[in-house]
């Protein structure tokens, strides 16, 4: 069922090893997609209840709506950067710049082949954005993009979760937690991980050499799986590790995008921040080690709140 062939789900943009739901499920399983969805809830809150694995990983904002959270604009950022960063830019314009731009709201979906114009809102056409309704339609365009383009299929794999494990059971975990309990742990090798990976920016010369690098993978050594699979969650957007290996993670153009530190001085962040699309972790120049294993634990651990540190 997690099969893209079959029409139900699609790779994420952003993440090739990361599945979400196909908005044109309907053009490809006309007649049974939403029963689909349901039986599929069912099986993985099956799973899920008897401690069986999931194969398919899932994008994180669809782990929040099964445990019933807000998904949030950062969401949007791990399912594509480039709309989040166009958004981001509109945020920061001017009336004039906004008039000038002459958006209305509307979304255009391309579903195989077929190009729709959606209104976001009731009369969306006939509204075009200004300064003052500007919130109301980044909003519009959040709800669409993570909730609106496949209401219907998500309502029927929600209740076919909830028909097995009802939602109040699940209060207790984060997103991170649930995606590690359904798809389990992952494999992590050390020595592959650091073979494949690449520095640069303030790294780019030592490399692995460098003091804080060394500092790094130190402290991730030491680390149990649980917490690897977090920082990987952190750093790449999910906990899956390639079939072969580091060396064939991808980026979100579907090519080869190996893991990656970049070094930054402490004026740019005070905290690791990361880059899902590019599997990309921006590490400061910390002075300590300790500062660094404080700083790193910190940001990885509050990711599953949603919550940007900086």
């Amino acid at each position: 069922l997690f099969d893209p062939n079959m029409g139900l789900w699609q790779s994420s943009t952003t993440n090739q090893m990361c599945m979400q739901i196909n908005p044109a499920s309907a053009i490809c399983c006309p007649e049974d997609h939403l029963l689909c969805f349901r039986f599929l809830g069912r099986v993985m809150g099956k799973a899920m209840f008897d401690g069986e694995l999931v194969k398919g990983h899932m994008v994180n904002h669809l782990y929040k709506h099964l445990l019933g959270w807000p998904v949030m604009f950062n969401d949007l950022k791990d399912l594509d950067e480039l709309y989040f960063n166009s958004l981001k830019q509109m945020s920061a314009m001017g009336a004039d710049d906004l008039q000038y731009v002459d958006m209305d709201f509307t979304a255009t979906e391309d579903l195989l082949g077929m190009v729709q114009t959606v209104d976001l809102i009731p009369g969306g056409a006939g509204t075009m954005v200004t300064k003052d309704n500007l919130p109301e339609y980044l909003e519009a365009c959040l709800r669409y993009r993570l909730l609106g383009r496949y209401e219907a299929q998500l309502n029927e794999l929600l209740l076919g979760f909830y028909d097995v494990l009802p939602e109040p059971l699940l209060a207790i975990f984060d997103f991170q937690e649930l995606e590690l309990l359904m798809c389990g742990l992952p494999k992590i090798e050390m020595n592959d991980w650091m073979a494949h990976t690449e520095y640069s920016g303030q790294y780019d010369r030592l490399g692995p050499n460098h003091e804080v690098c060394v500092w790094f993978w130190d402290i991730v050594s030491d680390y149990d799986q649980e917490m690897k699979a977090r920082l990987l969650q952190f750093v790449t957007g999910t906990s899956g590790v390639p079939a072969n290996g580091f060396g064939s993670l991808q980026g979100n153009d579907g090519n080869i995008r190996r893991f990656t530190i970049e070094g930054v001085s402490l004026d740019m962040c005070v905290y690791p921040r990361s880059h899902t699309c590019f599997n990309r972790i921006d590490l400061p120049l910390y002075e300590t080690r300790d500062e660094l294993e404080d700083k790193l634990r910190i940001a990885v651990t509050m990711a599953s709140t949603g919550f940007d540190l900086e």
